[in-house]
């Protein structure tokens, strides 16, 4: 017996032991392969050491058998933990896990770390099957039989497959509801686009200018309002701030004062007095209801018009949805576009974040109806693990998503969708404008009714005027 344990010590516990070590400090872009390819080398490597020695006794106490039981651990192991995290890589108990795959430690810690879940599995599997392939590769060069028993080889085999079935079957239940991040390379991790050639800070920005000097300016930095909001809006508060606020690049805290946090921090940093005027879209009921716990009074000055639209993939046969239809695909009434004369494919529809401009209003039309809960991302954090959040569009043939117009056409690189009519009427600025599409919504800039800065009122007054609405147009949005 002691004789058997010690080749699986120095085989699964020792070599992985010192193989996780090196891992860790291979540095590369790619952590996932680079800590896979060291294992498997290694696992190789150690496979053809172990096979020397069972030829040598010609495997006579079938020790080759011995080494499949790692296989079955680590899959049995792993699909044990996965049915209770239902397959979320960003559980605490992962760290259970850890104590069970011992050796593995010193990767399974910098997986929390960067926030790689697979490796829990990949790891661990890729020397053990590394190891064993290198060990019946030797018994098939030398043209040796192993002497183990094939029951038991069989059980093993068993066990593994129903192991790993089962794992599996949960992360394939977990990927209809929870995709794979794509996650927010922008400003600071708050935007899902470049907002650079929107920054007055930026030589080369694209900020619309006023055909002749504005007839509203404020010169000190002191007196300028803070501004910040929703990602669609910040192309038009910029640019007012472009327009209005005097040498405003050359100002020392700029970033202060035309900030971007999104729409969801945006309006808290309002209620909270940092931010003098927020941009966006009608503030959601609990936005709404946070407002009234605080005693603040919300002045919302409408400055623009916007179309709240839905988008398909253009390979999608559907052109046009009725309020019923959306609010079926949403509250997840209605499965597949083969309801709506399209393929029959599952419908993958998109939301966004509670709270959201967009999501409020996607809210607002869903009424009574209940909405279902939206596709989740797993999302790395860097230095801290793996979260869940409500995951990004993701243009796939049966995707199906809503934002506003300008974003959707203007900001994101999303050329490849379409827009779909509502009703039978299309989002055109024509129709926009005159009321005719039925998702019309206003653009608002938001302040407190108690906040007295001189600058804000006439400010709002300017933004309502010719001037604000010449920058509106400019942008991409429909003028009041």
């Amino acid at each position: 017996m002691k004789k058997n344990i010690l080749p699986l010590i120095l085989y699964f516990g020792v070599v992985p032991l010192v193989l996780s070590f090196i891992t860790i400090f291979i540095q590369a872009n790619n952590f996932l392969l680079t800590t896979i390819l060291p294992l498997v080398i290694g696992g190789l490597t150690a496979g053809g050491i172990a096979s020397r020695t069972l030829h040598k006794t010609d495997d006579k106490k079938g020790r080759s058998l011995l080494f499949l039981f790692p296989l079955a651990y680590t899959a049995v192991l792993w699909g044990i933990f996965m049915l209770i995290n239902s397959g979320f890589y960003g559980a605490d108990s992962w760290l259970v896990y850890g104590i069970f795959h011992i050796a593995m430690a010193p990767i399974f810690f910098m997986t929390i770390l960067m926030g790689e879940g697979r490796l829990f599995l990949w790891a661990p599997l890729a020397y053990e099957l590394a190891f064993v392939f290198s060990i019946f590769t030797s018994f098939l060069v030398k043209r040796a039989r192993p002497a183990f028993n094939k029951k038991q080889a069989l059980t093993l085999l068993t066990v593994f497959v129903v192991a790993m079935g089962t794992g599996s079957a949960v992360q394939w239940q977990r990927s209809k509801t929870v995709l794979p991040s794509y996650g927010f390379e922008y400003g600071r991790g708050y935007s899902s686009t470049d907002l650079t050639p929107y920054e007055v800070t930026n030589p080369g920005n694209i900020l619309p200018k006023l055909e002749s000097p504005s007839t509203f300016k404020i010169k000190k930095p002191s007196d300028m309002p803070v501004l910040d909001g929703a990602e669609a809006a910040f192309p038009v508060y910029s640019a007012f701030a472009n327009n209005v606020y005097e040498n405003i690049s050359n100002v020392a805290n700029v970033s202060e004062i035309v900030s971007f946090t999104n729409t969801i921090y945006a309006y808290e940093r309002l209620l909270s007095g940092v931010v003098d005027i927020y941009f966006g879209a009608e503030p959601s009921k609990e936005q709404q209801e946070m407002a009234k716990r605080q005693g603040k009074e919300l002045v919302m000055t409408p400055i623009g018009k916007e179309a709240f639209v839905f988008f398909v993939n253009p390979k999608n046969k559907v052109d046009s949805l009725d309020v019923s239809e959306i609010q079926s695909i949403y509250s997840g009434k209605i499965k597949s576009w083969l309801e709506l004369g399209g393929k029959n494919e599952r419908i993958i529809a998109f939301q966004r974040p509670e709270n959201s401009g967009s999501q409020t209003l996607l809210e607002k039309i869903m009424g009574d109806t209940l909405i279902m809960e939206p596709l989740k991302e797993d999302v790395p954090e860097g230095m801290g693990g793996i979260i869940e959040q409500v995951a990004d569009y993701r243009n796939y043939d049966n995707s199906i998503g809503f934002s506003f117009r300008f974003f959707a056409t203007g900001m994101r690189d999303h050329a490849n969708i379409k827009l779909l009519a509502i009703d039978g009427v299309e989002p055109t600025p024509e129709n926009i404008a005159s009321g005719k599409y039925p998702f019309t919504a206003n653009l608002y800039a938001i302040t407190l009714k108690n906040n007295t800065k001189p600058g804000i009122e006439p400010f709002l007054e300017w933004m309502q005027g010719a001037q604000g609405q010449e920058i509106i147009e400019k942008i991409g949005y429909i003028k009041n």
